[in-house]
């Protein structure tokens, strides 16, 4: 079954990234910590990739309208050392510069230094998140699980997700090296441990068009 960004709130994009580019971020990848999620803010060559005109880029901003920028950047390395399943659920929260306290955001956390807050559920409804493949993703080894339209439901509390879950019905966002998974940022999804011994990396970033309130900056990709 494929599935379109307009109604189920996600859609794949094949081949979207060549092999040239797939070797380049392979090398990219390659010096950067062995771990389960590394967040890329302050990656200079990544952020010389995403942040101009780069296909990617162009394709979140027919989405959202020629200012959408890169707001954050995390590469997911599931492998045999590093593996992890993930429960459902919306993400909440977003990655800014400093902590200032402003009406309507709350639920401070720091990650990876990085002070991260849930913003009014509004400016996550106006954002999407981009997955690029440098491995291939099947049933076994971990793919990301959505609920198609879910990103329509507004907030959800615990329970309303576990409703939804059931309500719904799931789907495993199976990819190829260099293909792009698009979905709105709200979506529910969850994620199972790996069950196969080779690696899968994601690169994943995150869009905004809207500037933020009370102050508050989008650590973006100029971080540290």
């Amino acid at each position: 079954m494929a599935l379109s960004f307009d109604h189920d709130g996600a859609e794949l994009f094949p081949n979207f990234v060549n092999a040239g580019l797939l070797r380049k971020l392979d090398a990219m990848f390659s010096m950067l910590p062995r771990r389960a999620g590394v967040r890329l803010g302050a990656n200079t060559k990544l952020q010389g990739w995403i942040c101009k005109a780069s296909p990617i880029l162009q394709l979140a901003r027919s989405l959202l309208g020629g200012t959408a920028q890169p707001v954050r950047a995390i590469l997911f390395d599931k492998r045999d050392a590093a593996n992890w399943a993930l429960g459902w659920h919306q993400d909440r929260t977003i990655a800014v510069r400093e902590r200032i306290e402003v009406q309507g955001f709350s639920n401070w956390t720091l990650k990876a230094s990085i002070p991260h807050v849930e913003p009014p559920f509004e400016v996550l409804q106006r954002m999407v998140t981009a997955r690029i493949h440098l491995d291939d993703v099947n049933a076994e080894n971990g793919p990301l699980l959505i609920v198609p339209g879910s990103h329509r439901l507004g907030r959800l509390t615990d329970d309303g997700v576990g409703r939804a879950v059931a309500a719904g019905s799931t789907f495993a966002c199976l990819a190829n090296a260099g293909d792009v998974w698009l979905y709105a940022t709200p979506i529910l999804h969850a994620s199972e441990a790996s069950r196969q011994s080779t690696g899968r990396r994601v690169l994943q970033i995150d869009f905004s068009a809207d500037g933020l309130s009370g102050g508050l900056q989008w650590a973006g990709m100029a971080s540290s």
